[in-house]
């Protein structure tokens, strides 16, 4: 199974706080992997490290190596904003621009340099299952849509992008179920093109989800594996009394 993309001996602070400790992890290629753990363990801290979110922290030190397809993120000379072109970002709360749904998708495309025509909004609102409930009101404010759908169209203005991972921090938290139902069949769809890093704090979604899943402890990676061996058979005892709710 090809590794997309990978994090050595990686080491964040924040200050004096360290908050990731030794990470060594890899995301495979066209897969879903979900980070799990309880509350305040590093794992959108870890997920924000692969498309450099704290580079606007000034605070934040790293050491280590992150690598997509063998290219380290970090290096010198590196575009960050190409980087963000490749590794796309959903985060918990759904954020579109206070744009209509149309020019939430063209904006993104625009700012990057990147061709903008109707066929390509469409494209990326069918690929986020969204065009065949707004196709008549593309002019609409996209902060009129209801929750599941600003982050469906989150989802969209990602993949219009073309990258080749999704980072998703928990992005069915503030959805009510009928909303997180479309927002995995969607993710499963997605990963016949993407590679998907999911953030979750629901064990059943992750078992529904991932064909990989990471378990995050402290700031430190404690176990990881194929998604029925981690919660069907864990190895760290750690594991073992996370996924059985004894706490988190």
């Amino acid at each position: 199974m090809k590794s997309k993309i990978t994090a050595e001996n990686l080491n964040l602070s924040f200050g004096t706080k360290h908050i990731l400790k030794n990470i060594n992890v890899e995301f495979p290629e066209k897969k879903v992997t979900a980070l799990i753990g309880p509350s305040g363990c590093g794992k959108s801290t870890l997920l924000r490290c692969f498309n450099r979110m704290h580079d606007l922290y000034p605070d934040a030190k790293i050491s280590g190596k992150i690598a997509l397809d063998g290219q380290d993120l970090y290096q010198k000379g590196i575009e960050v904003t190409s980087i963000r072109r490749r590794i796309g970002m959903v985060f918990q709360k759904a954020n579109p621009f206070p744009k209509s749904i149309y020019e939430n998708i063209a904006y993104g495309l625009k700012i990057n340099n990147l061709p903008v025509n109707h066929s390509i909004v469409q494209k990326a609102l069918e690929e986020a299952y969204l065009w065949d409930e707004v196709k008549d009101d593309l002019k609409k404010p996209a902060t009129r849509l209801s929750g599941g759908q600003q982050q469906r169209l989150c989802i969209a203005r990602t993949v219009a992008l073309r990258p080749e991972v999704i980072l998703m921090d928990e992005p069915c938290s503030a959805l009510d179920p009928i909303s997180t139902l479309k927002i995995e069949e969607l993710i499963l769809k997605l990963k016949e093109q993407y590679t998907i890093v999911i953030v979750t704090h629901n064990m059943q979604q992750a078992q529904r989800l991932a064909d990989k899943t990471v378990f995050m402890y402290l700031g430190e990676k404690m176990e990881e594996g194929d998604t029925e061996q981690i919660f069907n058979n864990p190895k760290n005892e750690i594991t073992q009394n996370y996924i059985r709710g004894h706490f988190g």
